[in-house]
């Protein structure tokens, strides 16, 4: 006689709730993109991730709920990359200009120019002013974050290199600043750079970042 598994048999329940609660939160994000927050109906995503909408209020409460929980998920995803690329940080001085484009260029493609970071840009732009609470938490956990993480690896970074920061902070948010520049406005709209924009934008970002923090020596002549 074949032995029952417990294990496994647990697991089969527990693997339909989480199919059930993903096939949600990607319905309620494509939705919540398409119609924005105060557009988006509990019907309408139900409809789309084929589920009853009591079956939404069971697991989220309210349309908030769900909407935070969508933000969470997003976040999660965004961070596991972001941290893998922050990882690449140049680690040494022998070629800091190319070395920290091609760093932007991999956050920019990775982080800033992909869906999920459109999908945020585009929540931020409709909804951001009506409902500033709902953003609080990516505020937080993305730039945040992103910002504090990357001020700490420019602090590690000048014990070897010419650079002149005083203020690591800022550093890290103004290099930001600076590699999304030229692609906010294509990003506004939903376009996704090519990889010639990517690095052109990259290369004159880090090269305005090293003539206000490097010392000459860092920044090249052309």
């Amino acid at each position: 006689m074949k032995k029952f598994d417990l294990a496994s048999a647990d697991a089969r329940p527990l693997k339909g709730q989480f199919a059930k609660r993903l096939s949600i939160l990607e319905a309620a994000a494509d939705v919540f993109c398409r119609e924005g927050f105060s557009g988006a109906s509990i019907d309408e995503i139900a409809v789309a991730a084929g589920v009853s909408r009591q079956t939404i209020y069971n697991h989220y409460r309210e349309k908030e709920t769900l909407f935070m929980a969508v933000i969470q998920d997003i976040m999660d995803r965004v961070n596991g990359v972001l941290f893998s690329i922050l990882a690449t940080f140049p680690e040494n001085a022998d070629n800091l200009e190319e070395d920290l484009a091609e760093f932007a260029v991999r956050l920019n493609k990775n982080c800033n120019c992909n869906q999920d970071a459109k999908f945020i840009q585009k929540l931020i732009s409709t909804e951001g002013n009506r409902y500033p609470h709902l953003f609080q938490f990516w505020r937080e956990q993305g730039p945040g974050k992103t910002d504090r993480a990357l001020a700490a690896l420019f602090a590690r970074l000048a014990h070897i290199a010419p650079l002149d920061i005083d203020d690591f902070d800022l550093a890290a948010r103004q290099f930001i600043a600076l590699i999304k520049a030229d692609l906010q406005m294509g990003g506004l709209f939903g376009e996704t750079p090519s990889e010639a924009e990517l690095e052109i934008s990259a290369r004159r970002a880090v090269k305005t970042f090293l003539r206000a923090y490097g010392r000459p020596s860092t920044v090249s002549a052309a």
